[in-house]
């Protein structure tokens, strides 16, 4: 049965309320046209419901829980800590309602209307929605895809109630006494964090040689030396080949290099990446372009094969990070109105929030070597940083990536406190095209984290004044 079927025109219509879509959106509805949203959820996507914002939550209440319980280094006694992990999911939710809250309340101020259900195309102008049991018909004369992506599930490790992905990781009310997790890139790195703090014992099984693939060694070496101290167990070249659900948990054999080893847990965490959720939208009817991996082909001003229709974010190629698919949602809503926007930016920073924070933002060494450069360096300790020293976190580095011909800044990695924030400053010095001296020159206030910039560009220039660079 359908139920109140009707059709209504619109200037653009944009599937998916992410951080992609949502700011698509707003940007559209800013430029004058009228604007709708539909998403089969709610506003504010993966990222704001099930992915950035309560995985950071969470990882602060475990940074806060580890550091009342090693107060006593630097005097501060505590007694009787403990968590009460409803609670903190409670907290966690309350911050996530209001940042969903206020998405709302900016799309409903621009005159975006907001449609709940599932899209699916009809023709290159018009889409069907379904809600329940209404069906509605849309038609437009833009369309921004902005679906977002959703886990991998592996054949050997089907999703249940004890083998989770990371959406149902994030709910968890209790502290499980193990907990497996497969896939140690950043979501499996990061939550395996926030359990092995909270005091569950920790097991990582990665594919590859090395944890945090794409990541500088000596970055990748400062996390592992925490996760060892946390109590994490590694195995790298790790296959997971099969599992059992038990009554209490779960059994996972893995083959390791040429071993087989069976793991026992409470719970097994999968975290081997994302796929596009292109495959449910109908775009077989408007004959897009899709890569292999069921990307949307995409230009430089987010036109899909179709010239109508746009696409953003973790449908389409590069990292799946929130901040691209905004930059992304932004360029889509100014073509369609008329304006000269492409995508034109020099780099993208990727951040890890593990324990010490990794960021990093243009070419590593070795890819400026690659692309030919002739290369300098710098890099400064946070150990030898005053501001680091007070607030007891020393371990990690800024290490600053040159042309030696010219001093500009090729890329900039950052591994410890708050190198989250800190990855902002050399980003900026990368789209600006500034040099080494440019950085070494523009006066940090201090005590602050921020000096460790200036001082590994100090040092790349042979001039440290806090180190023994020559």
């Amino acid at each position: 049965m359908v139920v109140g079927e009707f059709t209504t025109e619109l200037d653009v219509l944009v599937i998916g309320a992410g951080p992609g879509g949502y700011v698509a959106a707003i940007r559209a509805a800013q430029l004058g046209k009228k604007v709708a949203i539909v998403d089969k959820a709610e506003v504010g996507g993966v990222c704001l419901n099930r992915g950035c914002i309560p995985s950071k939550s969470l990882i602060s209440a475990a940074k806060q829980y580890e550091q009342a319980k090693e107060g006593s280094s630097i005097g501060i006694n505590v007694e009787g800590v403990s968590v009460d992990m409803k609670k903190v999911q409670e907290w966690k939710q309350s911050v996530v309602n209001k940042l969903t809250g206020g998405v709302g309340t900016l799309l409903k101020g621009n005159g975006v209307e907001v449609i709940p259900g599932e899209a699916l195309f009809v023709s290159e102008n018009e889409v069907r929605v379904f809600h329940g049991y209404e069906v509605n018909r849309y038609r437009f004369n833009h369309c921004i895809i902005a679906t977002g992506s959703r886990p991998i599930e592996i054949p050997a490790l089907p999703f249940s109630e004890r083998i989770l992905s990371s959406t149902e990781a994030l709910e968890l009310d209790h502290i499980p006494e193990q907990m497996l997790v497969v896939g140690g890139g950043y979501i499996g790195i990061e939550l395996g964090t926030v359990f092995a703090k909270l005091g569950a014992k920790v097991t990582v099984l990665e594919g590859a040689a090395n944890i945090l693939p794409g990541f500088e060694k000596p970055m990748v070496q400062m996390v592992r030396k925490k996760l060892k101290k946390l109590g994490v167990e590694i195995h790298t070249e790790a296959m997971a080949q099969s599992s059992e659900v038990t009554e209490n948990g779960v059994k996972v054999t893995a083959k390791i290099k040429d071993k087989e080893e069976v793991f026992e847990a409470d719970y097994c965490l999968v975290t081997v990446g994302r796929r596009p959720n292109t495959d449910e939208l109908g775009l077989e009817a408007i004959e897009m372009k899709l890569t292999d991996r069921g990307l949307i082909e995409v230009d430089k001003q987010c036109k899909t094969s179709v010239p109508n229709i746009y696409a953003i974010g973790d449908v389409v190629a590069g990292p799946a990070l929130a901040h691209k698919a905004s930059y992304e949602g932004k360029v889509a809503a100014e073509v369609i109105a008329g304006e000269p926007s492409e995508i034109d930016y020099m780099a993208i920073p990727a951040v890890v929030f593990s324990d010490p924070e990794m960021a990093t933002v243009g070419l590593t060494e070795e890819q400026a070597k690659e692309e030919g450069f002739k290369v300098k360096t710098g890099r400064f300790s946070f150990a030898a940083n005053g501001r680091a020293l007070s607030v007891n976190e020393t371990d990690g580095f800024v290490k600053v990536v040159v042309n030696e011909e010219d001093e500009r800044v090729l890329g900039v990695q950052i591994v410890g406190p708050e190198a989250s924030d800190l990855i902002a400053e050399a980003g900026l010095a990368i789209e600006m095209g500034a040099t080494l001296e440019d950085i070494a020159l523009t006066i940090h206030a201090h005590p602050t984290l921020s000096e460790v910039t200036m001082e590994a560009a100090e040092a790349a220039l042979g001039h440290g004044i806090h180190s023994l660079s020559k």
